[in-house]
């Protein structure tokens, strides 16, 4: 039985068909976590991703006898190969079945796009910038997933191994216990640094507020403090604009940090949200009919898991304790909430730097995703 890839148009319908290949993939997991629908159609429309003004994309469905067994999307991030000095091309939103034919199949045609662009390697699974998932599941198989990483089965990276892909970067992820107070050598250090460097925590209640006052600055800051991490993309200005109409509007505010200097200069923030594993899963992914009061649930219920979404601190108060702070200030505030777990989502491997942070902590690390490497 032949294989047939086909390129798709990333208009709304085919995009959505696309989406669901993957979804169906995973009926009856229970780790796996759907994406929400309309984002990932989103990401994926130039008229929608301001990343498409320096990156281009193309996507595939493999058919087998009219019936889809898998997808891939080929990227290429001009702006990071400008950085780097590289001809490398992404792949993302990638699923198939365990088949070595669908899987050669599909990676050959995104493998080809590459080539006729220019491309000499080819890396992931990553998307068009930080904000889209990035990394595929090594270990941590039977972990429920997080809305922002990627769930895949068992099988995957032994294809990828077997078609000559090689390691080029681990992302590690912890679980980790709420304490039922702060722990006191963390509170210490909060209190120390808050007095040798005049910094202070801002709180807000207003979500309009918090976007007016630091969400540019809250974006710069990501993009100085991320800057030399693996494969980081800089965020420009419209995906700065687009990001925080999108995310900085749907934030428990109980679960945001802010730290600000005596200029009211922002130094750090800590990003947090309240788990919508279970909620997608009973969503499927879509709003409607119903599926937004499974989410609404979540961000205004009682859930048992908080995310900790990004921690980003400015380079100049790096390993000065900036981290004990953000904590000192929401660790309060996840034991308000009834959190009793937080997940950590992905650090790299070797960033010993953010890992630090969880000594003071009962944890363990539960999930290793890959970026995968091969020269076309």
């Amino acid at each position: 039985m032949s294989i047939v890839v086909k390129p798709i148009n990333p208009t709304k319908k085919e995009l959505k068909k696309y989406i669901q290949v993957g979804t169906d993939l995973y009926k009856g997991n229970d780790y796996f976590v759907p994406p929400l629908i309309f984002d990932e159609i989103d990401s994926l429309r130039p008229e929608k991703n301001p990343a498409f003004e320096f990156c281009r994309a193309q996507s595939f469905i493999a058919y087998r006898d009219d019936k889809p067994v898998g997808r891939i999307t080929a990227i290429i991030n001009d702006i990071v190969n400008q950085r780097t000095g590289e001809k490398t091309m992404r792949f993302g939103w990638v699923d198939f079945i365990d088949d070595a034919e669908v899987v050669d199949a599909l990676f050959k045609t995104a493998e080809d796009w590459g080539r006729k662009q220019g491309m000499t390697s080819i890396v992931g699974p990553m998307g068009f910038s930080d904000m889209d998932h990035e990394g595929m599941l090594v270990d941590g198989f039977n972990e429920l997933g997080t809305m922002a990483t990627i769930y895949n089965h068992p099988y995957y990276p032994t294809h990828m191994e077997r078609m000559g892909y090689t390691k080029d970067a681990d992302w590690i992820e912890f679980r980790i216990t709420i304490p039922d107070a702060i722990p006191d050598k963390h509170q210490r250090i909060a209190d120390i640094v808050r007095k040798k460097y005049n910094l202070r925590t801002v709180k807000f209640t207003s979500r309009k507020k918090l976007k007016d006052t630091y969400g540019q600055a809250l974006f710069d800051l990501i993009n100085d403090a991320y800057d030399k991490l693996y494969g980081y993309s800089p965020l420009t200005q419209r995906q700065i604009d687009y990001y925080i109409g999108l995310y900085l509007g749907i934030l428990r505010l109980e679960d945001v940090s802010v730290i600000v200097d005596a200029d009211d200069k922002l130094v750090g923030v800590g990003i947090s949200m309240p788990s919508f594993s279970r909620a997608l899963q009973k969503s499927g992914g879509k709003l409607f009919p119903f599926g937004w009061w499974h989410l609404l649930k979540a961000l205004r219920g009682k859930v048992d898991t908080v995310d900790l979404m990004l921690i980003a601190i400015s380079k100049e108060y790096l390993g000065k304790g900036v981290n004990a702070l953000l904590f000192a200030d929401l660790i309060p505030a996840y034991v308000k909430n009834g959190y009793k777990w937080a997940e950590s989502n992905i650090e790299l491997e070797d960033n010993s730097n953010v890992q630090l942070q969880w000594q003071y902590f009962d944890y363990r690390q539960h999930r290793r995703r890959r970026a995968f490497k091969k020269a076309l």
